[in-house]
């Protein structure tokens, strides 16, 4: 049977470069799995794979959408298990890598079939989201669905906004399309889990940020400052800087503040994948063990 090989592990632990090794040993390419590498428009706050990178390994789903459009963790489940599917025909192997931790159990679990939302139903709650306020729209949210409200996070307006948005246009509480069924799929997930000491996560993050700046996330980040209201730049670095922008911070406080997050970003994905107890885990020097366990697991 085929075998998706799905590398995965905190922020600026190091994957880019070990799957670039991997790739080149099986002589596939990368599918990506990052929710915010997509977006064509801010390829340096996000440390996605640079032109060069991609010239050494074809990359799937790397700057392929822009900051305005609408893209969701099941639209990447069906857009991704096609890409896969097709490599299939051609590879024994496929490799799917990022930390998106949505987008990664999507394509090995599957996601609930959640309605499309309409145009007017988005706009309606965008509007209302600005008019309005996020804490309005959290009260809304308990009222029409108290099951969901208990555990969505407060203050991502994505998900309450989308939560609101199913329910005012089914008039269905959102809990009720969640059914939480994992999905079978036709190959082998094989699912490969990188990390470090902490200390030296930590500091591989503080130095990723400062190469960041220096490489001209500022700048970026001033381009795509008049579209500050999307969701799509409701992400750390981003939001730092606007606050910076804004007055309400000089710049030093906000690269402190894009570390700072990324470090607690990076301790909430660890916090989910660790659940997982299907995942392998290695440091990123182990390359010569990942490509023995891939072969061996193949050969079971």
């Amino acid at each position: 049977m085929k075998t998706l090989i799905v590398i995965t592990g905190p922020t600026g632990v190091g994957k880019t470069e070990l799957c670039l090794r991997v790739a080149e040993s099986f002589h596939i390419p990368i599918v990506n799995a990052d929710s915010r590498q997509i977006f064509a428009e801010i390829p340096i706050g996000t440390a996605a794979p640079t032109i060069e990178q991609q010239r050494r390994v074809r990359h799937y789903f790397v700057g392929n959408h822009h900051l305005n459009d609408y893209y969701s963790a099941s639209m990447y489940e069906q857009d991704a298990l096609e890409v896969i599917h097709s490599l299939f025909k051609e590879h024994d192997y496929a490799l799917m890598a990022g930390g998106s931790m949505m987008y990664i159990d999507a394509v090995c679990n599957g996601i609930d079939d959640i309605p499309t939302v309409d145009e007017i139903t988005r706009a309606t709650m965008k509007r209302r989201l600005a008019e309005e306020g996020l804490p309005a729209l959290v009260e809304e949210l308990r009222r029409l669905d108290p099951e969901h409200w208990e555990f969505v996070d407060k203050n991502n307006p994505r998900r309450v906004v989308h939560a609101l948005e199913i329910c005012h246009m089914t008039g269905k509480t959102y809990t009720s399309f969640r059914k939480n069924e994992k999905k079978e799929r036709p190959f082998h997930i094989l699912k490969i889990g990188l990390n470090r000491p902490r200390p030296e996560l930590y500091d591989r993050i503080n130095n990723r940020v400062l190469e960041m700046i220096s490489d001209g996330m500022i700048e970026e980040a001033r381009r795509v400052y008049p579209l500050r209201g999307l969701n799509s730049l409701n992400t750390v670095g981003y939001k730092e800087l606007f606050e910076y922008f804004d007055g309400n911070t000089n710049l030093d406080e906000a690269i402190s503040k894009i570390q700072s997050n990324t470090r607690r970003y990076a301790r909430k994905q660890l916090t989910w994948f660790k659940r997982d107890n299907t995942v392998n885990w290695f440091e990123p020097h182990q390359y010569e063990d990942i490509l023995e366990l891939v072969t061996m697991r193949q050969g079971l």
